[in-house]
């Protein structure tokens, strides 16, 4: 039986492809910590006899790299004294699809498993989110989300972004052009693409709008179950990314390009459903302030909030995105929530079947696995332990005094992190340890870097 969303293809539908030429590729994939796709290009013939049923090997290096792919020493999982052997990549068929944008291509993303002990890698991210989903499926709840993904485009490509180093770049819009169509229909040239191949390729859109910088855009796929948007999420990326350089455009999901312009952010949706009903869980009658809501939704809420210090680090992974919080920014400085409000850190919006929780604390850097398994650990753990939410913020939050504030360097997230008895109760030890060494690692790089900032106020006059 066919898929009913476009694009998504069966085992018998790709194998009609492969035999009819129309499919020559399938991009076989999963992520790394940074939420990169890393894998293999497999024939159509290839995948269909062998990788299919049996999958893959990489090697498990790969979750244990910096930024420019080098192995970082002192990890448990991986390392030179383990010999870096392979793990098992295991395609998950039911992520199969056209991949449009591409010629003659598909493509599956894989779960990885421990080539010894034939269980699923624990530190591996899309692990990391499906045991919260199970522990989410075990009370009878599903969660439903969706990612607001905001990106940069510029008229340079990244060769020539590399080239100048990254500084004095073309930025595709002149002004800033929040919902504004002329400069969109400028635009068009990437973002009619994106539209089109996505819903092409199994990931339904919703709509694109310009945001709130010069050749700043928006482009929302619709929600669906929490590992479903995670995959969508990644694979919205990587197809605006190869889109643009097949376009000589380059686009940036940093969370922070330019102070002088606003952050890209990944505000994140999310509701709990009944699993046997289908109805959304957080539709309630019992007020809190204009908000109606059930009991699963305010301890949905008292638990995320409660729990976003010490699980900073999954939605602000870098550096870069500790910049983003800046008053009056739209981004959120304080641990405030209310209603239909964007100066806050969590919005509850909608009503009904529509009701929902935003957060507007990711920024477009996070890696959707780990940042949706850190909002629904700590909902389930608001929901278990009937966690309280903060007392409604009416207002100007960023003007708000005595509010907890969001952590405001990767330093003060990661020490937070380390402090959690949450965290390791929520991931397991192993989890833990592994992403603290990463962040770790990414801080320790940047402490020993020479900035350009540094050198603009210091070279001459100090």
């Amino acid at each position: 039986m066919s898929n009913p969303i476009r694009g998504m293809l069966t085992l018998e539908e790709l194998r009609q492809k492969v035999n009819a030429g129309e499919i020559e590729t399938v991009v076989t994939v999963f992520t790394d910590l940074y939420g990169r796709f890393m894998g293999k290009r497999v024939t159509g013939e290839f995948f269909l006899e062998h990788t299919a049923e049996s999958g893959m090997h990489a090697c498990n290096y790969l979750l244990t790299v910096d930024m420019p792919m080098e192995p970082v020493p002192g990890y448990k999982y991986a390392n030179w004294e383990q010999g870096y052997g392979d793990f098992h990549c295991v395609p998950d068929l039911s992520t199969l699809r056209m991949a449009t944008w591409l010629d003659k291509s598909a493509m599956v993303i894989c779960d990885l498993y421990d080539e010894k002990a034939h269980a699923p890698v624990s530190v591996a991210p899309r692990s990391i989110l499906a045991k919260q989903i199970a522990r989410a499926s075990a009370q009878g709840y599903l969660a439903q989300g969706a990612s607001e993904l905001e990106y940069f485009i510029y008229d340079e490509t990244y060769k020539s972004a590399r080239q100048k180093k990254y500084a004095g770049l073309n930025n595709f819009g002149a002004y800033i052009e929040d919902y504004h169509i002329l400069q969109g229909t400028r635009e068009e040239v990437l973002n009619a693409a994106a539209r089109k191949h996505l819903t092409n390729s199994g990931v339904p859109v919703e709509f694109t709008k310009g945001e709130w910088g010069p050749g700043q855009h928006e482009l929302n796929i619709r929600y669906t179950d929490a590992l479903t948007m995670s995959d969508r999420h990644s694979i919205y990326k990587q197809c605006l990314k190869e889109l643009a350089i097949s376009l000589d455009l380059a686009v940036s999901f940093m969370a922070k390009v330019d102070e002088s312009t606003a952050g890209s952010s990944s505000h994140i949706h999310l509701s709990l459903w009944d699993l046997a009903a289908g109805s959304n869980l957080f539709d309630g009658d019992q007020p809190l302030g204009p908000v109606h809501g059930s009991d699963v939704f305010r301890w949905f809420l008292g638990g995320w909030i409660a729990h976003t210090r010490e699980l900073m680090p999954f939605y602000a992974p870098t550096i870069n995105s500790y910049k983003r919080y800046q008053s009056g920014s739209w981004a959120p400085t304080s641990l405030a929530w209310s209603f239909d409000n964007r100066t806050a850190g969590f919005r509850v919006v909608g009503h009904g079947k529509s009701m929902r929780i935003e957060s507007r604390i990711p920024g477009a850097d996070i890696n959707p696995y780990l940042a949706y398994a850190a909002a629904i650990a700590s909902g389930l753990d608001g929901i278990e332990k009937q966690i309280e939410p903060p007392p409604i913020f009416e207002g100007d939050v960023y003007s708000a005094r005595n509010l907890p504030q969001v952590p405001r360097t990767l330093r003060d997230a990661i020490e937070a992190m380390e402090k959690s008895e949450f965290a390791r109760q929520a991931f397991g030890d192993d989890v833990i340890d592994h992403y603290l060494h990463f962040f770790k690692t990414e801080q320790a790089a940047y402490d020993k870097a020479v900035t350009t900032w540094e050198r603009a106020r210091y070279f001459e006059q100090i």
